[in-house]
């Protein structure tokens, strides 16, 4: 009778130890069957990772960010950017001479122009800090916006964007106004993210503004607009 016994502990054991049996290492704490899909493994990333990649639904616009990272991402499921304001390059005419040579001396008056914005935009690409700007733009366009879901949306989407900690496009804020956009995103509004804005514009204004003006993109055109001036005089 023990022998059986024995024999029959022993059997139990082995198909406990059988690979079939075994609970894997790497599935989620909650569940392991075979339908699992939020398995863990050695090269998980958090969902947020994946709000991050560009697209825009909207026609005449278009974010273009990490696109290098869709071939990383292969079979991973992807979230589209709705930031449908910020466009690519924006529409605007031709800046004349003065205006051109007004923005060395105005910070602001560059900002509220198109052209001014597109040529700062470009600087600041080769810096590899657009971000800065793509968030300030994002912030203007939620400022315009009223319908409450619309708001809701964009605010949790330039969280994503640019103020999560997860995101390749994570702006430079301290830790008060973060605090204070944490709060706001309880109950989002077109103005929450106003301080950040501030922050951020006068990040620009004081850190990549100077730079800007000794660029050779900002040199090249006022260069070619003297030329234009003095060959049509």
């Amino acid at each position: 009778m023990r022998k059986r016994q024995q024999s029959q502990n022993e059997g139990t054991s082995a198909m406990s130890q059988a690979p079939g049996n075994q609970r894997p290492n790497n599935t989620c704490c909650f569940c392991w069957c075979c339908c699992c899909s939020c398995s863990w493994s050695s090269d998980f990333k958090p969902p947020y990772h994946h709000h991050h990649h560009p697209s825009i639904l909207a026609s005449k616009v278009l974010l273009t960010v990490r696109n290098e990272d869709r071939g990383d991402n292969a079979g991973r499921p992807t979230h589209t950017t709705k930031m449908e304001s910020i466009q690519a390059v924006e529409e605007c005419q031709n800046p004349t001479p003065d205006e051109i040579m007004s923005w060395s001396q105005n910070f602001d008056k560059m900002m509220k122009t198109p052209a001014g914005r597109n040529l700062f935009r470009e600087f600041l690409r080769t810096e590899y800090s657009e971000e800065n700007l793509l968030f300030w733009l994002a912030c203007e366009d939620l400022k315009k916006e009223q319908n409450k879901k619309v708001v809701e949306e964009k605010a949790r989407l330039i969280y994503e964007d640019y103020i999560s900690i997860l995101s390749p496009k994570e702006v430079s804020l301290d830790s008060r106004v973060r605090e204070v956009i944490n709060r706001n995103l309880l109950d989002p509004n077109p103005h929450m993210y106003e301080d950040a804005q501030l922050q951020i514009y006068t990040l620009m204004h004081r850190d990549s503004f100077p730079r800007f003006l000794n660029s050779q993109i900002y040199k090249s055109l006022v260069e070619s607009t003297a030329g234009s001036s003095t060959s049509e005089s």
